[in-house]
């Protein structure tokens, strides 16, 4: 049973469909991501949530429904129209550059200028402003370049440009694929951190310790139908793990 809070939610789509050819990719989604909060979108591979976050980021537009941002209609006829709203995606790839320090990465076609130069002194008090808030520690410097980062510290980055750009929504794509035990704790922290400062965050994990460590909210997807959402306090890994590979859940307790 699929439920909604609908109320107060930052970002929420209705009955959203989108097919490629004779393909039902997104059959009649519904689904709520509230501000302050961290919403685990879980399922198997091919169960659609690819295409829900390229949705939501902009990349395709739906082919019925609505999409509502502080529960008004809105159109994202792209991916600047996203992130003009505040919706950031990071995908797995990051889209960083490796040949640029950590810096030039989170000013990348933002920079700052004065008299027609670059005015990297305020480049660099913002980038560390933004990385003291959001307490990461780890790098050794602001300059150093990408290519000399842990995947951890290279999440950080793409986070801390994210808030730079005052995202309200961050959609964080596997963030923790092919990690160590360390570097998942720093994401974790760091997804936490967002959540805490009042931002939407939308996790797409197939890791579900991952999930119910961090989630406050879980939102299932089946072969393109979005089955089931609510606290996180409703479901178990195993209930998540039925809803996930069946569509349904035989001991699970409805939310209301």
């Amino acid at each position: 049973m699929t439920t909604t809070e609908g109320n107060g939610a930052l970002l929420s789509l209705r009955g959203v469909k989108k097919h490629f050819g004779p393909v039902q990719a997104l059959s009649d989604v519904t689904l709520d991501i509230p501000a302050g909060q961290v919403t685990a979108l879980a399922g198997d591979n091919g169960a659609g949530k690819s295409v829900t976050i390229k949705t939501i980021s902009g990349l395709w537009a739906p082919d019925g429904g609505q999409i509502l941002w502080d529960g008004k209609p809105v159109h994202l006829s792209g991916p600047r129209a996203a992130e003009a709203l505040g919706i950031k995606t990071i995908y797995q790839d990051l889209a960083l550059c490796d040949n640029l320090d950590i810096v030039q990465n989170m000013f990348l076609g933002h920079e700052h200028l004065a008299h027609r130069l670059l005015d990297e002194d305020s480049m660099e008090t913002k980038a560390r402003e933004t990385l003291k808030e959001l307490r990461v520690t780890t790098v050794r410097s602001i300059r150093q370049p990408v290519a000399s980062l842990s995947g951890g510290q290279r999440q950080s980055v793409a986070v801390a440009k994210a808030v730079m750009a005052n995202a309200k929504l961050v959609i964080m794509d596997e963030p923790t694929a092919a990690l160590g035990v360390s570097q998942t704790r720093m994401v974790l922290e760091l997804i936490k951190r967002l959540a805490a400062g009042g931002v939407a965050v939308m996790l797409v994990s197939h890791n579900l310790n991952d999930v119910f460590e961090v989630a406050d909210r879980i939102a299932v997807m089946y072969l393109g139908r979005l089955v089931v959402q609510g606290p996180v306090s409703e479901f178990t890994p195993q209930t998540a793990v039925e809803y996930m590979t069946t569509g349904t859940a035989k001991h699970a307790a409805q939310a209301a």
